[in-house]
């Protein structure tokens, strides 16, 4: 019969140790135990445990130091702290610091078999996902890019074989493709990697300003050239430029870059002065530059020089199997650096994200997966924590009035207006006339379910604890 976990017991009370070991055992758990918090470290890499249930008082190292260097072996380990029933503060300490849950002694049999049995069930989701990240590693040699779908292994392979030439890259996709993305993969996996990435969005300046920045200035060029002034081009010296929406690039700026291309010479606003720099050049655009050239805003020499290869990136709608796993990608950024832990997103959320037609492509759905970590409350993102185009029908109502207390009316405001705000605290701050610090306190409330007297009883004994704690593991 396969073992349904392995579970490390830790407790300085060798009978305590043995009737855990019993317990679990007889529930068809692998366990091991150690008398103190050196002995479990020692056992870490040997036994690998899913799920470490050590008391949190013992001499040495207690049960919060070995959670915290046990983490550096073991990442994807579980933790559920022992405690007795009068330092309960001590436990929810330990969870702060990342343990899942905490037991109170005497044990109740029932609370302990399910708090294992869930540990044991959030260890293996870690351990999968550590593996799945894995996997995309060593799948896609650039690591940082979700490329399953056939459409970008294939798009990856291209950028790999291009990278190491001088030839210029026109690329080409809709917008929130990730096209500054390709191109500084393309710079990063070239010769030129040591050398500047210098970046331009040339739908951002006018025509005059758009010729200075490429090509730099003269003292006295024009009212306020006050100083001789470099261009991106000087700047891109050995190393590449990034022209991006370059089809809105001037006809007049158009023949100037054209002439680059060819002599890789230029001269600067105002200057009679031929420089000429060895930059790779890498263009993108999200129109069809071959209608440009039909309407006569495009030169059409300009573009076969800048499209001796051309790699387009489909967008996210062609390729839903990645959506599963760009989400999951955005949600581990987005929990870490709102310090939030989250397992994952509901089925529900899932379908969501699934059927939604991302006309804001992989800028939209990371969009959306950084305001669903604002706003989530529990331990999965719901459908209700996405955006209303995502989940029609779905958003939360405005409260009754009168018939709603003022923590529900507060929090429908919060919400609704981070909603707005695009999660902006700042912004969203501002409106409600409130601090940013107020909002993200706030948050945490929300998030921890400390809403008065419906909300969890940290002191509950362990009858209640079983029908509180169970369900918030």
């Amino acid at each position: 019969m396969a073992s349904r976990g392995r579970i490390l017991i830790v407790d300085d009370e060798a009978n305590a140790r043995a009737a855990l070991s019993e317990i679990l055992g007889e529930e068809g758990y692998t366990t091991e135990t150690a008398a103190d918090g050196f002995k479990a470290l020692g056992k870490l890499e040997e036994f690998g445990p899913d799920v470490v249930l050590t008391d949190l008082k013992m001499p040495g190292l207690d049960g919060i130091g070995l959670m915290e260097k046990a983490r550096a072996i073991l990442p994807t380990c579980t933790f559920v702290v022992m405690t007795a029933f009068g330092t309960i503060a001590n436990a929810v300490e330990a969870m702060s610091k990342g343990a899942y849950n905490y037991l109170t002694k005497p044990l109740d049999f029932h609370v302990l078999v399910a708090v294992v049995e869930r540990s044991v069930e959030r260890a293996r989701l870690l351990q999968e996902n550590s593996r799945l990240r894995q996997k995309l590693r060593e799948r896609n040699a650039f690591g940082h890019v979700i490329a399953t779908h056939p459409s970008m292994v294939n798009l990856m392979r291209l950028v790999e074989q291009v990278a190491p030439s001088k030839a210029s890259v026109l690329i080409v996709g809709e917008t929130g493709t990730g096209k500054e993305l390709i191109a500084e993969m393309i710079h990063n996996a070239s010769p030129r990697s040591k050398s500047p990435l210098v970046r331009l969005n040339c739908a951002a300046l006018t025509e005059s300003l758009l010729e200075s920045e490429l090509f730099g200035h003269e003292k006295g060029a024009f009212t306020g050239a006050i100083a001789r002034r470099e261009g991106r081009f000087e700047q891109a010296n050995n190393g590449t430029i990034f022209l991006d929406e370059v089809s809105e690039i001037p006809l007049a700026t158009q023949v100037k870059l054209l002439r680059f291309l060819q002599e890789r010479t230029f001269e600067r606003v105002g200057g009679n002065e031929t420089l000429k720099v060895d930059v790779r050049v890498i263009a993108a655009t999200n129109r069809d530059l071959r209608q440009r050239i039909a309407s006569g805003q495009f030169r059409e020499d300009l573009f076969y020089r800048l499209n001796v290869v051309t790699l387009e990136i489909p967008p996210l709608r062609e390729r839903a199997s990645d959506i599963n796993e760009l989400a999951a990608f955005f949600l581990g950024r987005y929990a870490d650096e709102n310090g939030k832990r989250i397992e994952g997103f509901s089925e529900d959320a899932l379908q969501a994200l699934r059927t939604h037609g991302w006309p804001g492509n992989v800028r939209e759905l990371e969009n959306a997966i950084e305001r669903a970590v604002v706003l989530c409350d529990g331990p999965k993102i719901e459908a209700r924590h996405l955006p209303g185009p995502l989940t029609p029908g779905l958003q939360e109502a405005m409260p009754p009035i009168p018939g709603s207390t003022i923590y529900d009316l507060e929090k429908y405001a919060i919400l609704r207006t981070l909603e707005a705000c695009k999660g902006s605290t700042s912004k969203a701050a501002t409106i409600l006339g409130i601090s940013p610090r107020k909002i993200q306190y706030k948050l945490h409330e929300y998030s921890t379910g400390t809403d008065g007297p419906s909300g969890p009883v940290l002191g509950a004994r362990p009858e209640s604890h079983k029908s509180s704690r169970e369900d918030d593991a």
